[in-house]
């Protein structure tokens, strides 16, 4: 008996730590992504305040907990899909700069489904202000670049550090499963 009911803890620890199932999302007619089957659109409301920015990302998911965002901000650009090399530098500041510590795991140009991408992994730390009592807000994030066309298309996902073993592989397969 004690064997079963040991049996049954294991099995419910591993339902609670089991990887989300994806399903595939179409993003626009031209892009389509795997996201886990609880992740839902946000709003505009939502978008106008987590993403506070002039050019309003193309759609933001989100998990039921308000915690993992993915996103879509699509730009117009100059650049074409061969300067991916040269960019990645200027993108690579540009993270730097927003955040007090950056951490990266992976900073790459690699190909995903045929298409070229800048991919950044990293943990990012942004401090309080010098004087706060506040903690330093702590993310785990992989930020994807490419061009298509004349279009800038920036794939993000956000969750926070403390969730970052749970969902590494499931955020990596999300970001993997980008097709345009």
């Amino acid at each position: 008996m004690r064997y079963l009911a040991f049996l049954a803890i294991i099995l419910l620890a591993g339902v609670a730590f089991a990887q989300p199932k994806l399903k595939k999302t179409q993003i626009s007619k031209e892009i389509s992504v795997s996201l886990p089957q609880d992740f839902t659109p946000m709003t505009d409301d939502m978008i106008a305040r987590s993403y506070p920015a002039t050019t309003k990302p193309l759609a933001v998911y989100t998990a039921p907990s308000g915690q993992i965002d993915f996103s879509v901000t699509q730009k117009r650009s100059m650049f074409g899909a061969g300067d991916l090399d040269m960019l990645r530098e200027f993108y690579k500041a540009s993270i730097m700069e927003k955040f007090t510590k950056v951490d990266f795991i992976r900073q790459e140009v690699t190909k995903i489904k045929g298409q070229p991408f800048i991919v950044f992994e990293f943990v990012s730390s942004l401090a309080g202000e010098k004087n706060s009592m506040l903690k330093p807000v702590q993310k785990y994030s992989i930020i994807q670049y490419t061009i298509k066309g004349d279009q800038l298309m920036i794939f993000t996902l956000h969750a926070p550090f403390a969730m970052k073993n749970d969902w590494q592989p499931t955020a990596r397969e999300i970001m993997d499963s980008v097709k345009m």
